[in-house]
């Protein structure tokens, strides 16, 4: 695909994240579904036309996103994590050593989550409650984090084969 044609491609998928984004910010329930959801445009622009394309979907709904979207957090959510994942997933995986792509993803949720748990503790929580401060909150999410990382490569794998038509290059943990 020309540039051209990339760019195109990141700004429509973006308008998707951002309608997702929209959507998260204003349903009852279901925030984080809906805001994991939108990381899934950004893994469709790699996918249909390159990793730039990708990090063009996520920058773009990230930041409107940031100014449009009435609940930051929202925002601040697939900004920093869940839509710049899926770009970071195919730059990582293009690497092709599985014990190295694993620590560096590991690496990826750990520096995201730490980040979140002192933000928010910074912020909102100067006192945490008891079971915020235990190692089993790293170790829960780290759990979390593997069972999103290997259903993501997934669902890579069917996008591949049922609407790009070509074979996934990702092997299966």
């Amino acid at each position: 695909m020309r540039r051209g044609g990339n760019v195109a491609t990141g700004g429509v998928f973006a308008a998707g994240s951002l309608a997702l984004l929209f959507l998260a910010s204003a349903a009852p329930s279901g925030r984080l579904g809906l805001t994991a959801a939108a990381g899934l445009f950004p893994m469709g622009a790699v996918l249909a036309a390159g990793t730039a394309a990708g990090a063009l979907c996520w920058a773009a709904a990230g930041l409107l996103g940031l100014i449009l979207v009435p609940d930051k957090g929202v925002a601040l959510l697939f900004l920093l994590f869940l839509g710049i994942y899926p770009v970071a997933k195919a730059a990582i995986e293009s690497l092709r050593r599985l014990p190295l792509e694993w620590g560096l993803k590991l690496l990826f949720f750990n520096a995201a989550l730490l980040f979140f748990w002192f933000a928010a503790r910074t912020l909102f929580l100067p006192d945490p409650p008891a079971w915020l401060r235990t190692p089993l909150l790293l170790l829960g999410g780290n759990a979390v984090f593997v069972c999103y990382d290997i259903g993501l490569s997934r669902l890579i794998a069917l996008l591949s084969r049922r609407l790009f038509r070509r074979p996934s290059r990702r092997r299966e943990p």
